[in-house]
């Protein structure tokens, strides 16, 4: 009879995604999501994109995200293409933080640090497909993760969800989601997709126009760790709130820009602007708008002869990121918004990006 009943509680944990990705056995596949000409495509392999599909000024179509023709590249990827990125995204100095008297030590995979959940974070793992339409007025995804207690060393059972869904004209909303079981913890997801609005195979970003609306960032030390300041981007290579090229100030700085806005307020809405790029040789435009506080703004300084999709080579600012997010090492500056989870608490981060060729919405 325990048996039984052990049994019976296995498979309904299974049914509704609260088992480890290994136990389930969740068969990796890739999935899309299509509206008009405008197509997204996605794996369950890190809940990751790995195409976006859009058309140019004159009607011609190209994927603009960088990434690999077989899923079985991203298992192998250390780059990050298109996935999502956690338990907490960026970095943890010391990969270590106390909380409630606690002292937690984590896995290390950056120097002494920890990068983006740790070695085998949420881009390493298979999430659970829970719903999947790819018709109708908002064709959606919705994958789903159990994270387990102790995973990477971080407290506490996690329930994870991250819905895709494309809406009205040329926008694709992502909706992150996150539920503390048992333990207070911290969460910080991000969407750790390289953008280049040229076409993924068209060569670098760095003639790209792109304007920030943050009139602050959180400078970092020589690891890339926030020093806990907030400083205003006025006087600095880091201001962009007036649309330029990203060329425009980058040999000011060793790998090209790698650094986290303070995104300003806006009143009334819940989703704010966080920034815009514009191609200005395709007429491709992207406005990203998210509730999150802070934009993690990475040119790929790092990239170095990737292999991407049809054998093209990734070279270094191929591509852009823009993760939307808490601040980086927010558990050990309580000067920072907190990124701490209570158990029964609900974490959620909402980005929507808005695909043109025309102006941007005023």
């Amino acid at each position: 009879m325990v048996k039984v009943s052990l049994l019976l509680c296995f498979l309904g944990l299974v049914a509704f995604g609260f088992v480890h990705g290994s136990l389930a056995a969740e068969k990796i596949g890739t999935f899309e999501l299509k509206k008009g000409n405008f197509s997204v495509k996605f794996t369950n392999w890190g809940a990751t994109i790995i195409s976006v599909v859009l058309p140019d000024k004159n009607g011609k179509l190209a994927d603009v995200v960088l990434g690999y023709d077989s899923v079985n590249d991203y298992k192998t990827d250390a780059t990050y293409f298109g996935a999502i990125v956690g338990r907490v995204a960026n970095r943890i100095g010391g990969a270590q933080f106390t909380l409630d008297g606690k002292h937690y030590k984590l896995v290390v995979n950056e120097g002494k640090n920890m990068l983006h959940g740790g070695p085998k974070g949420f881009s390493d793992v298979v999430w659970t497909v829970r719903k999947y339409m790819n018709k109708g007025p908002a064709p959606h995804i919705v994958f789903a993760y159990k994270s387990f207690d102790g995973e990477e060393g971080f407290p506490g059972d996690l329930f994870v969800t991250v819905a895709y869904t494309l809406i009205g004209d040329n926008q694709l909303s992502v909706r992150m989601k996150a539920k503390a079981l048992n333990k207070a913890t911290p969460v910080n997801l991000a969407q750790h997709t390289y953008w280049n609005l040229g076409g993924h195979n068209s060569g670098d970003i760095l003639s790209e126009d792109i304007q920030i609306f943050a009139s602050n960032y959180t400078p970092v030390d020589s690891q890339l760790l926030p020093t806990g300041k907030i400083v205003s981007v006025k006087g600095t290579p880091y201001d962009f709130l007036k649309s330029h090229p990203i060329s425009s100030n980058i040999n000011k700085l060793a790998s090209g820009y790698d650094i986290n806005y303070v995104l300003d307020s806006s009143t009334g809405n819940k989703l704010k602007r966080a920034a815009i790029v514009h191609d200005k040789k395709t007429g491709r435009m992207m406005e990203l708008l998210t509730s999150a506080p802070g934009l993690q703004f990475y040119t790929s300084g790092l990239l170095k002869d990737v292999k991407g999709k049809g054998g093209f080579i990734y070279h270094k600012h191929a591509g852009l990121c823009l993760e939307t997010q808490t601040f980086p090492d927010s558990v050990n500056h309580p000067n920072f918004p907190s990124t701490i989870v209570n158990p029964g608490k609900n974490y959620k981060h909402h980005m929507l990006y808005k695909f043109s060729t025309a102006a941007p919405s005023s």
